[in-house]
């Protein structure tokens, strides 16, 4: 089983997210030929792929939502502490920022690193996902079956390595990095393989015409979707594949509105920056996809589209839940959840709260009382001031006879008038 590891991804985490993946993948794509099907195959399992990776994903897509509609309640109380304290980057200002502002999260039972949390749980399954779509043969064993059927007759001819290197070259595969030697290297680019570079290998290796051309009619087969190869990229030719990144495109950018109809808007000018540029992202981003759906294989258009329609009908089914649901229901519900957890942990409900909320009196007092501390400072500075000023207002020359008896004398009228 030694040489079936080699094409399949090794990355840390996402390769063994990759491997759970491809089991679902090879599920899906046996269920489809036993009811019959073979024209198409690949790409219905991509999309029914993509419906159960979506599925699975939900409850984190409901927490994303959750956080993002309780944010909508909160930015108005954190828009507040960052005009609060506009302008002020001494210590103790930013330290009471903090803390005020994490006092307001907990107080809806959430963290600044709520959204932040479900995204980065999320992008190794994204990246797992990408794997698998890529290179299918790694992770199907069908599929893999019928490329070996064409393999192991190839690898057995004379000056094999010398033929294939040419093709290798071309798809960016270097006899240095890449061994030939082990079957499962040469499956991964014949999988890249265009209908002119299947014709080139027949020419190569004239004797396995027939093998050649009874195995790639199956694979054909199982790559052909509506008309489209899944394993060519569209590329800008006035084709049925150019459908993929128009779709893709399209898709993308009704699934990022439906997401962003909800989001807080904030009303400060920097906030009201950082909205303008996410703005800008959002409608660049289809624009991306469109672009790498033209110059990918068609399999990965396929599944950048399935993934943006599922987003869209998933999108609409929770915006009209949350639409309905009383938000301080939301945030009540969430509120015990979170105190559940701090229960487990031996703490009160709100207590981390109530700290947070303590902290800030502790800043405000000690700030309290360096303010009287300056102002008592001053105080001493001005009666000094005055004081000289008043022994000096004689035009005796300072630290003379007549100086010194001036000051004796104002001191003694000082004196009578304390008295009186």
């Amino acid at each position: 089983m030694y040489h079936i590891i080699l094409t399949q991804s090794n990355t840390f985490l996402i390769g063994d997210i990759a491997k759970l993946l491809g089991i679902i993948m090879n599920g899906l794509f046996e269920f489809i030929s036993s009811i019959g099907i073979e024209t198409g195959a690949i790409g219905l399992s991509i999309i029914l792929f993509t419906l159960v990776v979506k599925m699975l994903m939900f409850p984190m897509t409901i927490k994303q939502q959750k956080f993002s509609k309780i944010s909508a309640v909160m930015n108005p109380e954190i828009q507040a502490i960052q005009a609060k304290y506009k302008g002020k980057s001494d210590q103790d200002s930013m330290m009471r920022m903090q803390a005020e502002t994490k006092a307001v999260y907990e107080k809806y039972g959430t963290s600044p690193t709520g959204g932040c949390l479900q995204l980065l749980i999320q992008l190794p399954i994204l990246y797992a996902l990408f794997r698998v779509i890529n290179n299918i043969p790694a992770y199907v064993a069908s599929v893999k079956t019928v490329f070996m059927n064409i393999v192991t007759p190839l690898m057995a001819e004379n000056d094999f390595m010398g033929k294939i290197s040419s093709f290798a070259e071309a798809h960016n595969m270097s006899m240095e990095k890449y061994d030939f030697s082990q079957a499962n290297y040469v499956i991964d680019l014949l999988y890249k393989f265009t209908d002119t570079e299947w014709g080139e290998l027949i020419t190569q290796f004239p004797d396995l015409t027939t093998v050649i051309t009874e195995n790639l009619e199956r694979i054909n087969n199982m790559n052909n979707f509506l008309g489209i190869n899944l394993a060519e990229a569209p590329g800008f030719a006035l084709t049925p594949a150019l459908l993929i990144p128009i779709l893709s495109g399209v898709t993308q950018w009704i699934s990022t509105k439906l997401m962003t109809a909800n989001q807080p808007i904030n009303d400060n000018g920097e906030e009201n920056s950082m909205a303008a540029s996410m703005k800008m992202m959002n409608n660049f981003m289809p624009l991306m996809s469109a672009f790498f759906c033209i110059t990918m294989p068609s399999g990965l258009g396929i599944y950048w589209v399935s993934t943006s329609t599922f987003m869209i009908l998933q999108q609409i089914v929770l915006n009209m839940y949350f639409n309905r649901m009383d938000m301080e229901d939301l945030i009540m519900k969430n509120l015990e959840k979170a105190n559940k957890k701090r229960a487990k942990k031996g703490l009160p409900p709100q207590k981390v709260s109530n700290v947070a909320k303590q902290t800030v009196r502790n800043i405000e007092n000690a700030e309290q009382i360096r303010e009287e501390q300056k102002k008592r400072i001053e105080e001493t500075h001005n009666k000094i001031k005055e004081s000289t000023e008043y022994y000096n207002k004689s035009a005796a020359k300072p630290g003379s006879l007549a100086a010194k008896a001036n000051m004796v004398q104002q001191y003694n009228e000082r004196t009578e008038k304390r008295k009186k």
